[in-house]
């Protein structure tokens, strides 16, 4: 479907506007923010041009620029709510001089416009942004209380000179950003803000971490020292005439009810994600769904299809990533739903050689290291969504760790009952989790291992006696300390140690084919309502993430409403970096980087015996230290 784009450039000068439109056809990319500040004179209107460009791939439905004095903004579209021209952005308000370069969807914006309107604004678009906008000069900062959805953005506030910039609640949205002597500038992307750096210096303590145990995103810093990340669920306030940079939090993570009744919290989840789903499926363009067979893709993909199919004469697409590795697959499961709930159901199985032929290109869409070969299946998933046409889809990002569906999360369940009911109670409640699938040696690995942060500090020391630094992250200590109380576990996970990893991955693989993913587990109403269940609710007769099952136990079919295991778009590990060990040894022996890291001769002797984890970790440092020209401090 052809895309019909826009191209708008805003200098002012002396009171002078130049507007300049561009329209371009079929040009796949994805929405994409830049600002910048400049401490000691006007902004460069050609630079903001430059690097707003640098994530084409983000917006190919339209461009703004906008340069006024010493801010200017910039904007990449992709268009998905309101195709016209008038949602072009940077965008005006109309009642106050007010500019906003925006990223994401409020999907209640509906529901706000209508109560703007009974307020006395006036909305001359289709678009979120404008309701956006209104929503500012209505309630101000508070405006954020009141959104659902996921956003980066930022307004030029000329009323008082400052840029307003924030971030989602959980952080489906990125904002890198760096703030020197001379500048500030913001951008959906490390890259966008690599050429205002003098040059890339990696990051020690992140670069460490990673190799110890694949950890990242842990931090507000990245692998790129001196890049940073403005924190999910903080808004920031730039003082455009001083350089004064004010960051503070505006969402806490915390329970706002209480419910113990097992069938009523099965109930009453199912309408929250349901409720989520509806809000999700808004869109001017196709929308389908990542379909991996499991409980969570499933229930979204089931529930998402019904409520499509009362609205649009086409069959609900859905995308499968399917494993070559037949251990590790789950497109049989996938492949019920799809017949179940009559979808539109596409496959993609990239094998070995796609893997090798696009591991370094994967690296640079990312940025910054990731800890394994997967997120190339979710990349492959994106891919074939684009060259079909779909340009959003719904994914299960979310579910384990808002409901449980970690093994780790067992530890707190056991010991749990063992405090409330003592010996008899705890061997029960074993023996349930082990009927359920999981395996004893797991359990007492996360009972008595993850909790010591000693035991695995020295684990990972003995085990890479080659890293010059084998500490345990800062983080993981957090974690270690927190694995006796579940929800204080699952607020760990969902803001520091595991989703704002995934959500990386997933912004990063989606946005570089002109794809808005968008997450009903991630509904802040959703989220609120799991954390607040008792874990006997989410963990309940050893089932993890029990209510969701019951939830859904009469729209899925009971072989994936009870299944014992959980694969996702895992991808053959064991053959890929196998079969890729060479090429990864070449790589990672010739790595100036990776030698202030690791003791070199020793990596040399033991790469091929160290386990496939390692590896990788390598690898992904040395390709990513030779991909962005990274040196050290």
């Amino acid at each position: 479907m052809p895309n019909k784009g826009i191209s708008i450039r805003w200098v002012s000068e002396a009171g002078h506007i130049e507007l300049r439109h561009q329209r371009d056809l079929d040009r796949h990319s994805v929405c994409g923010i830049f600002g910048l500040v400049t401490k000691n004179g006007p902004v460069d209107a050609d630079q903001v041009d430059r690097l707003t460009d640098l994530v084409a791939h983000r917006g190919p439905d339209g461009r703004g620029v906008r340069v006024n004095g010493n801010v200017g903004l910039g904007h990449r579209r992709l268009a998905i709510i309101d195709l016209t021209d008038d949602g072009a952005q940077p965008m005006r308000d109309t009642r106050v001089p007010i500019w906003i370069t925006y990223n994401g969807e409020i999907y209640n914006y509906l529901e706000l416009r209508a109560e703007l309107e009974t307020l006395g604004f006036v909305f001359y678009t289709a678009s979120d942004t404008e309701v956006l906008l209104a929503a500012y000069v209505c309630w101000g900062e508070n405006c954020l209380e009141r959104f659902n959805g996921m956003w980066s953005f930022a307004i030029h506030d000329e009323r008082d000179n400052t840029l307003f910039c924030a971030r989602d609640r959980f952080g489906v949205k990125p904002f890198y950003y760096v703030n020197m002597a001379t500048q500030f500038a913001f951008g959906s992307e490390i890259r966008q803000l690599l050429p205002l750096i003098e040059r890339p210096v990696a990051d020690d303590d992140l670069v460490s971490d990673f190799l110890v145990c694949g950890l990242t995103d842990h931090t507000n810093r990245t692998f790129f020292k001196g890049i940073e990340k403005l924190p999910p669920g903080h808004r920031m306030r730039v003082d455009v005439s001083t350089g004064r940079v004010d960051i503070e939090r505006y969402y806490l993570l915390v329970p706002r009810l209480k419910v113990t009744d097992e069938e009523n919290a099965a109930q009453l989840l199912r309408g929250l994600l349901d409720d989520a789903i509806r809000l999700r499926l808004r869109s001017d363009v196709r929308v389908g769904t990542c379909l991996s067979g499991g409980l969570d893709s499933s229930s979204v993909a089931t529930l998402a299809a019904r409520r499509y199919g009362s609205m649009s004469s086409e069959r609900f697409f859905a995308i499968t990533a399917v494993s070559e590795q037949a251990t590790n697959n789950e497109e049989a499961y996938a492949a019920e739903i799809a017949a179940k709930s009559e979808l539109n159901w596409l496959r993609t199985r990239p094998s070995y050689e796609d893997f090798a032929s696009t591991a370094e290109a994967l690296l640079e869409v990312q940025e910054e290291p990731f800890a394994g070969p997967s997120i190339m299946m979710q990349y492959e998933v994106m891919k074939t969504a684009r060259s079909n046409g779909v340009i959003v889809l719904l994914d299960g990002q979310g579910g384990d760790e808002t409901l449980l569906g970690y093994h780790r999360y067992y530890a707190a369940w056991l010991l749990d009952h063992f405090q409330r009911a003592g010996v008899r109670k705890f061997l029960s409640a074993f023996g349930e989790a082990m009927r359920a699938g999981i395996p004893p040696r797991r359990l007492l690995m996360y009972l008595f291992g993850a909790g010591s942060a000693g035991l695995r500090a020295a684990f990972y020391r003995l085990r890479y006696t080659f890293l010059k630094k084998p500490d345990l992250p800062e983080s993981l200590r957090r974690f270690s300390r927190k694995t006796r109380d579940a929800q204080q576990m699952q607020v760990l996970e969902i803001t520091e140690t595991n989703l704002p990893m995934l959500l990386r991955f997933e912004d990063k693989n989606s946005m570089r084919f002109g794809i808005e993913t968008r997450l009903p587990f991630l509904d802040y109403r959703f989220v609120e309502f799991a954390l607040t269940l008792p874990t006997g609710i989410k963990l309940n007769k050893g089932w993890a993430k029990w209510p969701l099952r019951a939830a859904m136990q009469d729209l899925l079919p009971a072989s994936i409403v009870w299944r014992k295991d959980k694969i996702g778009f895992a991808a053959p590990d064991q053959l890929w970096l196998s079969r890729h060990s060479p090429a990864m040894y070449d790589k990672v022996i010739g790595s100036t980087l990776l030698a202030r890291y690791v003791d070199m001769g020793a990596v040399q002797r033991k790469f091929h015996r160290l386990d496939l984890g390692m590896r990788w970790r390598l690898y992904c440092v040395a390709l990513w230290g030779e991909r962005f020209r990274v040196g050290a401090p």
